[in-house]
C-alpha cells in the first residue's frame, strides 16, 4: 500500500472517529440540558467530517487519475468509519432537537 494511500485511509479513520465522539458528546450535553455545548460539539463533529471528506476526495482523485489502489480491509474499514460517523452525526442532530422540544414542552407545562 502506497504511503499516501495509507495517510488518506488513516485520515478517514481518525477524523471519522473524532466526529462520532463529538456527536456522542453532543447527545450527552443535550440530555443534560446544555444545548450550547451540544451545538458546539456538533460543529466540531461536522468539522471533523469535512476533514475526513478531504481525505476521501484525495483517494477518489487518485483513482480518477488512473492511480488505482488495492482495496484492503483497512480501506473498507476507513470507509465504514466515515459512513458511521456521518449517520451518527445526523442522528445526534435529531436527538438534540428532541431534547430541546422536551425541555420546551416541560417548561410550558410548568
Amino acid at each position: 500500500m502506497m504511503e499516501n494511500n495509507l495517510e488518506a485511509i488513516m485520515g478517514l479513520i481518525i477524523h471519522g472517529g473524532n466526529a462520532k465522539s463529538c456527536a456522542m458528546e453532543a447527545i450527552h450535553a443535550a440530555k443534560s440540558g446544555s444545548f450550547q455545548v451540544a451545538e458546539e460539539k456538533i460543529k466540531l463533529a461536522e468539522e471533523s467530517l469535512v476533514e475526513a471528506h478531504h481525505a476521501q476526495t484525495e483517494m477518489l482523485t487518485q483513482e480518477a487519475q488512473g492511480d488505482h489502489m488495492q482495496v484492503t480491509l483497512l480501506t473498507v474499514h476507513s470507509q465504514d468509519h466515515l459512513m458511521t460517523a456521518m449517520t451518527f452525526t445526523d442522528l445526534a442532530k435529531e436527538l438534540i432537537d428532541v431534547y430541546k422540544n422536551i425541555q420546551l414542552t416541560t417548561q410550558k407545562e410548568s
